[in-house]
């Protein structure tokens, strides 16, 4: 098509066989869409076209994406605001000619598997942040391995039982995002050893980073959760995890002093409160002192 639509919070640049989406910048634009930068929509990534009146003198031209063609789609899995839609396009009234032409041209150069979900994703996934604080940990993404490290001000003793977390990609079968604009927001890993287990409270699950009080926000933790997926997703097969196989703990070599004796405080504290017996107290304090 060659060609450029300009609207409110986005440009969009039709090549031959993908549109180009260049989020534009400033304190008024979603802060998800000036973490996303651009990102490039192949054709055939698209199920339909949509034209509707907008709000307050607007037009809306709307790209829909296949069921499975994009990963951060994926894991929002409908829980993105209306505004916060990368795929909606927000433009004057008086656009609406053009966008009408537009729409009618991306209608025409739908691939023939429009109809039907993607069986793998069609778009790159956001190329970062690979890292975000959650309310009781820190989250990080290497590309092959995602690591949770807690915070002992916000992690539950539960977690500080397991210890930090390091989840292989090959280990992993999903992702699941929950907003944190829901009072249960969280980012959870989904573990191809527990596919029949229900899983608990995120708050309680090493395998859960819990969200809220500005922990999580979309713009961090969206991208994130679809870089994850994105990598699970492509990652080579190969064969099952045995159930009896433990997760690696994330323990980094010469880790800071001050760190390791705020933990052990913190596990002094939950000693005291009759949270750990004395045998989990001692077993911790040295696993501790050993990543000296």
């Amino acid at each position: 098509m060659g060609d450029v639509l300009a609207g409110f919070h986005a440009v969009w640049e039709f090549g031959t066989d993908s549109v180009l989406i260049r989020f534009e910048r400033g304190i008024r634009r979603p802060k998800l869409f000036q973490a996303l930068g651009e990102r490039r929509i192949p054709y055939e990534a698209l199920s339909a076209v949509e034209l509707s009146e907008g709000r307050r003198g607007t037009i809306v031209l709307h790209a829909v994406p296949r069921p499975g063609a994009d990963p951060l789609m994926e894991a929002a899995a409908g829980q993105l605001k209306e505004d916060a839609d990368p795929y909606r396009l927000v433009l004057p009234a008086e656009h609406g000619a053009p966008a009408a032409r537009y729409a009618d041209e991306l209608r025409r150069l739908l691939g023939p598997g429009a109809g039907e979900p993607a069986d793998r994703h069609l778009v790159a996934p956001p190329e970062g942040p690979l890292h975000f604080k959650a309310y009781d940990g820190k989250a990080s993404f290497d590309g092959s391995a995602v690591t949770f490290r807690w915070f002992w001000t916000g992690a539950s003793s539960a977690k500080w039982k397991c210890g930090d977390q390091s989840f292989g990609i090959g280990k992993l079968s999903g992702v699941e995002w929950r907003s944190p604009e829901l009072v249960t927001g969280h980012l959870r890993l989904l573990e191809r050893t527990a596919l029949d287990e229900a899983p608990g409270e995120a708050d309680q699950d090493p395998a859960a980073v819990v969200f809220g009080l500005g922990y999580g926000p979309v713009h961090e933790s969206l991208p994130f959760a679809a870089a994850v997926l994105a990598a699970v997703r492509t990652a080579q097969s190969g064969p099952e995890p045995t159930a009896c196989e433990p997760v690696r703990r994330a323990g980094d070599a010469g880790r800071n002093p001050a760190d390791i004796a705020d933990r052990i405080r913190h596990l002094g504290e939950l000693h005291g409160a009759g949270l750990l017996t004395d045998g989990e107290f001692s077993a911790k304090k040295a696993e501790l002192l050993a990543e000296l």
